[in-house]
C-alpha cells in the first residue's frame, strides 16, 4: 500500500482518486499534482513504480500544505477570528453556522441535539 504524507492510499483504485485520501487534494490538486509528476490519472496506485512514488511525495512534500500542517493552519485561522472577536469568531465560539445560513429551522448539525422548550406547541385544554 503506497505511503505518502503519512496517508496509506487505497491500492486498488485509480492515483487520481487514490491522492484525494490525503486531506487537503481534492480533485482539482489531484489533476495538478498528476500533470507535473507526468503521471497517468488512470493508472492503479498499486501498479505505480518506485520513481513515480518518490516524484508524487517530493511534489506534494515541495509545494503543497497538506494534513497535520493544513489542519493546524486551519485550527489557528479559527481561533484568530475568535480572538479578534469579529462575527465568524462569535459564530464558531458559539457553535452556530458561521456563513450565513438560517438558524430558526434546520442548523442541527451545528447546533446538536433539540432543547425542547417549555411553553411552546400545543396549549393545555384547547381543543383542535
Amino acid at each position: 500500500m503506497p505511503r505518502i504524507s503519512g496517508v496509506d492510499i487505497p491500492r486498488n483504485k485509480h492515483i487520481y482518486i487514490s491522492l484525494q485520501y490525503i486531506y487537503g487534494i481534492g480533485p482539482a490538486k489531484s489533476k495538478e499534482i498528476l500533470e507535473k509528476t507526468q503521471i497517468n490519472p488512470s493508472t492503479k496506485a498499486d501498479d505505480l513504480t518506485e520513481d513515480e512514488l518518490s516524484r508524487l511525495r517530493e511534489v506534494i512534500d515541495k509545494e503543497y500544505l497538506v494534513e497535520g500542517d493544513l489542519r493546524k493552519q486551519v485550527n489557528m485561522d479559527i481561533k484568530r477570528l475568535i480572538d479578534v472577536g469579529c462575527y465568524r469568531g462569535i459564530r464558531h465560539r458559539r457553535g452556530l453556522p458561521v456563513h450565513g445560513q438560517r438558524t430558526k429551522t434546520n442548523a442541527r448539525t451545528r447546533k446538536g441535539k433539540p432543547k425542547t422548550v417549555a411553553g411552546r406547541g400545543q396549549k393545555r385544554g384547547a381543543k383542535k
